[in-house]
């Protein structure tokens, strides 16, 4: 399987609070989904596409166990790259159907507006203008499916073991 989309480069630590500011916490994900980064980089939300990948540095995600990564698929990213996930954040992202995975060296393979193209077939990523490919650090075959399939609860429903939300 492959996604291809346009990047976003954000640097080291990006801190859940970031994602889903904590006054935030009781809005609806519509609200929740438009405050992505705003305190950092106000408006991006506005010009994100579905399909486009986020690359991230060192340690994304730290923080808060808050469903910051339910914001981030909200937005319809095509994945997460980063440096390094923090874990918190990491299992956020499986219980949410975000797919976020680690690539050493992504964040200096990759200039903003460039075109990334994933694949977790191979696991590896390559930047469309430089020709540039990185190895993806594999993850165990269940949680990619939990990622891919939209997250824990739609994977609970699919499969009878929780009832389907009307």
């Amino acid at each position: 399987m492959k996604r291809s989309g346009k990047v976003w480069v954000f640097g080291d630590n990006i801190n859940t609070d970031l994602m889903l500011p904590g006054p935030l916490l009781r809005a609806t994900e519509a609200e929740q989904r438009d405050a992505v980064f705003a305190g950092n980089r106000p408006g991006w939300t506005k010009l994100v596409k579905p399909g486009d990948i986020l690359v991230g540095g060192r340690n994304f995600g730290i923080g808060s166990g808050r469903p910051a990564a339910r914001s981030l698929r909200n937005l319809a990213l095509g994945c997460l790259l980063a440096e390094s996930i923090n874990g918190l954040f990491f299992r956020n992202a499986v219980n949410f159907g975000l797919l976020a995975l680690e690539c050493p060296g992504v964040h200096s393979a990759f200039e903003e507006g460039q075109t990334a193209e994933v694949s977790v077939t191979a696991w590896t990523v390559r930047n469309l203008e430089t020709e540039r490919s990185l190895s993806l650090k594999p993850i165990p075959d269940q949680l990619l499916a939990l990622m891919l399939q939209g997250g824990v609860f739609p994977y609970l429903e699919k499969t009878g073991m929780v009832a389907r939300r009307a």
